[in-house]
């Protein structure tokens, strides 16, 4: 072990979204924006005996203390590691999880994206050419908030379309099966029949309705449905993935990581899979499933971190995957784009490499700062 590389101290940063008051009643201010609020967020920094750092963001769910609060039980575990044993980290971690822990699914992912811009730093390298580059640039597609009705929807693509953003993405407000085929086709007129379209109803309430919507999306030309049901509802997946033609795509909340997206492939579950580096435990966990689906010929498609401040550490996961055609935001970018200096870097819609050492990121600590309200 070099002891240079290896880690001495942690800060858990737990971040509130809203802006906070300028006075002492510590009451949060609403954000107004498009999308809704701002959401919450942490922040990891892990220190080497050297003095390198490396920070990521983290999922801040509902609370961002409680948040933060679950991912302080990983920090133990990694105090005396060293930043370049991203696997035997990994594989470590099952044991000591297992044995008394078992912390939610977005707890580790920070602390092993901060070794990685550790090791990049110390090697002066992108992290994406450490993991090796399969690309440079990566078509970039944005994902809708959930919206009133066929209209809004419509509108949004259009304007996406104008954009030059490489697809469009729907999260149908939810109204039934019929009050989401309305939105989806209100889209395919809306924006033609060539420009990409996904339909994602983050889970219907049937099999039934399912494989309904799936019918009507084929008709329509949409390139892939993604989480009709939940990730565990294996039978009905399956199902819907043998009589639809349109490609299933999932596996973004299942918990297991590689372990279990393995399964859905071999079991003929879905015909993409999902993983990114928030909830799916990182850099390391990630390309150990984009390399694993590549083997099988499926295409590994990484979900959206919701946070820019992460969006940036996945773009060197997507670079490094041959098997990953897009890269997705959530849209408008204005709640998500907040505590970096650095922002992705997108030219006719196809985000670009990013530059620098690490993961290439600065972050704004002074926003981080202003946002913070404990830090474990």
């Amino acid at each position: 072990m070099h002891s240079a590389s290896v880690i001495k101290e942690i800060e858990i940063r737990a971040c509130k979204g809203p802006d906070v008051s300028g006075d002492d009643s510590g009451e949060v201010v609403s954000v107004d924006l498009p999308g809704g609020a701002r959401p919450d967020f942490t922040v990891v920094t892990i220190t080497t005996e050297d003095g390198t750092t490396g920070t990521s963001f983290g999922f801040g769910a509902l609370d961002a203390k409680a948040a933060a609060a679950a991912q302080s039980q990983v920090k133990p575990f990694f105090i005396g590691r060293d930043v370049f044993d991203a696997n035997k980290n990994l594989k470590d971690f099952e044991m000591f999880d297992r044995r008394w822990n078992h912390v939610p699914i977005y707890a580790y992912a920070p602390f092993d994206n901060a070794c990685w811009d550790a090791v990049g730093k110390i090697t002066g390298q992108p992290v994406y050419k450490l993991l090796g580059a399969a690309k440079h640039e990566i078509p970039l597609y944005v994902s809708s908030m959930f919206l009133p009705g066929p209209e809004h929807y419509a509108a949004q693509a259009l304007e996406v379309k104008a954009k030059g953003y490489k697809g469009y993405k729907l999260h149908p407000p939810n109204k039934g099966v019929e009050g989401d085929i309305e939105c989806y086709r209100a889209v395919r007129e809306a924006v033609g029949p060539d420009f990409t379209l996904m339909a994602d109803p983050v889970i219907m309430s049937s099999y039934e309705e399912a494989l309904r919507a799936g019918r009507e999306l084929e008709r329509l030309g949409y390139r892939w449905l993604e989480e009709p049901l939940l990730d565990v509802n294996f039978n009905g997946l399956k199902k819907l993935r043998e009589k639809l033609d349109i490609p299933i795509c999932g596996t973004e909340v299942l918990a297991g990581a590689h372990y279990s997206t393995a399964w859905c492939i071999k079991e003929g579950i879905v015909d993409i899979v999902r993983t990114d580096v928030s909830w799916r435990g990182g850099l390391t966990a990630v390309m150990k499933t984009g390399h694993l689906a590549e083997s099988f010929g499926v295409q590994c498609e990484l979900h959206t971190t919701i946070y820019h401040g992460l969006e940036q550490v996945q773009l060197h996961a997507a670079l490094a995957m041959s098997n990953c055609e897009f890269f997705e935001t959530l849209y408008p970018w204005e709640d998500f784009e907040f505590g970096t200096k650095t922002k992705l870097n997108v030219v006719d819609g196809i985000v670009q490499a990013p530059n620098g050492p690490g993961l290439g990121i600065e972050y704004d600590w002074d926003f981080i700062e202003d946002h913070t309200v404990a830090i474990f």
